[in-house]
């Protein structure tokens, strides 16, 4: 009545040996060596990152400003020409 599969039973404790293992070499001190290595050299590529989007935005903040001066100076522009106009045709 009871029948015993050992092929399942060899792939079970495979499996649990391997993840036994696998464990014990994830947490060994030459992994958290490379993790620590690992997650050095992503902290060192976030801060270019980051110094790149600071010298973009910097940029843009300048792009901005001086847009926004030469509109100015447009609407001058534009505001004294329709004043002379007017004082020419009343002329």
């Amino acid at each position: 009545m009871f029948h015993c599969d050992w092929k399942k039973i060899g792939l079970f404790a495979g499996g649990v040996l391997f993840g036994t293992a696998g464990v014990k070499i994830l947490s060994s001190k030459d992994a958290k060596k490379v993790y620590t290595n690992c997650t050095a050299a992503v902290l060192r590529g976030k801060k270019c990152v980051m110094d790149t989007v600071s010298t973009v935005q910097e940029n843009c903040e300048d792009i901005l400003a001086d847009a926004k001066e030469i509109n100015d100076q447009r609407e001058e522009e534009k505001a004294a020409s329709v004043i002379e106009d007017e004082a020419a045709t009343e002329e």
